[in-house]
């Protein structure tokens, strides 16, 4: 949904999970259409070969994620070497893909070059039979010996933290964006829009966030001594909280009669706290929403009320921390739809990295097509096909 906010148009949404493919049956009004259920490891790209601008996708985190078992490349769910198998064969102009914080972990320093390595060089398959530490060092002597030839990318990784761009959490994601290098174009991420600071500068210096929601200040002395230390108003908007997200629909838990207007929006009990578990304060982007190994992990899928008191989100809420739209629905039970929510990507942080991708590839079209027009083609170069004004993608979960 965020590659489409972006301006692409699918080809083809690959997804095994079957309340996930059932979701995004039924939200046909947005652009997900072309989404197929099956294995990607069994996916097709033939048919697409010519059609594909964008690869973008989430490998599946669980081989990497704090909360699951860090199993890494020994983990059968690692579909790295599919997202390689995807840019292989459809050679988009860029890709997009993202995962969890855990990738960064010292204890996958080796993994991460290997999985650059690979997307930067996609033609340069492992041999049967190979490791992959046998093929990383092939990969390395490749990049180091000045061979050229072949299918290039220019691959860069950055830790993003959603908050930064207006999500109401703080969850931060690593994303790993490739353009195409024949098309002679930089890139970079784009410049975070929100900070911290500014909403310390709002609810401290200013008292414009307390005016805005018609509430008496919640005391935070360590917040306030922040505040204090800023000099100057901060450029950036200020973060998204919990209740800016929230502001304009009942808590189900004392109006369930109001929330049952909202679509898949109830109390859910059962919610408790302890230490490490505390819940999302209401004042402050939540904290990640996790999908858990074993269930809905509560302290992370719970508000805290100013006055301490704690309920677990709703399914609506949690969309609502994810940026889906309120007429996106959710198939499954809770628990389900909590997990598809967790290993979601908020749809406005892949909206704005996306938008930066291609406002770089379609500036690097442009500026072909000009010296082209003007008999001034660059260094015999094999340029990207013309940018229209409506892109294409294939998006693996």
């Amino acid at each position: 949904m965020g590659v489409g906010n972006a301006g692409f148009t699918h080809e083809a949404v690959v997804e095994i999970d079957r309340w996930a493919c059932d979701t995004l049956a039924e939200n046909t009004d947005w652009p997900l259409h072309g989404w197929d259920k099956g294995d990607v490891r069994q996916f097709d790209y033939t048919p697409l070969k010519g059609k594909v601008n964008l690869v973008t996708g989430g490998p599946p985190c669980q081989p990497f994620s704090m909360g699951g078992r860090h199993r890494a490349f020994l983990d059968p769910r690692d579909m790295f070497p599919e997202a390689a198998r995807a840019v292989r064969e459809l050679r988009p102009e860029a890709f997009i893909f993202e995962n969890v914080k855990g990738l960064r972990r010292q204890a996958f320093t080796n993994y991460l070059e290997y999985i650059r390595l690979r997307l930067r060089h996609p033609d340069l398959i492992p041999q049967e039979g190979e490791e992959w530490l046998e093929h990383l060092k092939r990969l390395e002597d490749y990049e180091t010996s000045g061979a050229s030839g072949g299918l290039l990318y220019n691959v860069v990784i950055r830790l993003l933290n959603a908050a930064d761009y207006g999500v109401p959490q703080k969850r931060e994601r690593v994303f790993i964006v490739g353009v195409r290098d024949d098309l002679a174009t930089a890139f970079h991420f784009p410049d975070k829009t929100h900070s911290q600071d500014a909403l310390l500068w709002s609810k401290w210096r200013s008292g414009e966030y307390w005016e805005r929601h018609k509430v008496k200040p919640v005391e935070n002395e360590r917040e306030k001594k922040r505040a204090a230390k800023l000099k100057v108003k901060p450029s950036e908007l200020p973060w998204v909280t919990v209740r800016d997200a929230l502001h304009d629909i009942p808590d189900p838990e004392f109006h369930p009669k109001a929330a049952e207007r909202v679509a898949d929006h109830r109390f859910i009990p059962g919610a408790r706290s302890y230490p490490g578990h505390t819940g999302s304060p209401l004042d402050e982007p939540a904290k990640t929403l996790k999908a858990g190994v074993h269930g809905v992990p509560g302290g992370e899928n719970m508000m805290r009320r100013p006055d301490d008191t704690i309920r677990y989100f709703s399914e609506r809420e949690s969309a609502r921390l994810q940026t889906f739209p309120d007429e996106f629905r959710f198939h499954g039970s809770w628990g389900e739809t909590m997990r598809q929510l967790g290993n979601a990507v908020p749809v406005r942080l892949a909206e704005v990295v996306a938008k930066a991708v291609r406002d770089q590839i379609d500036w690097s079209n442009e500026k072909s097509n000009s010296l082209q027009s003007s008999g001034q083609a660059a260094s015999g170069r094999k340029r990207g096909k013309r940018v229209t004004q409506t892109r294409a993608s294939v998006t693996s979960t």
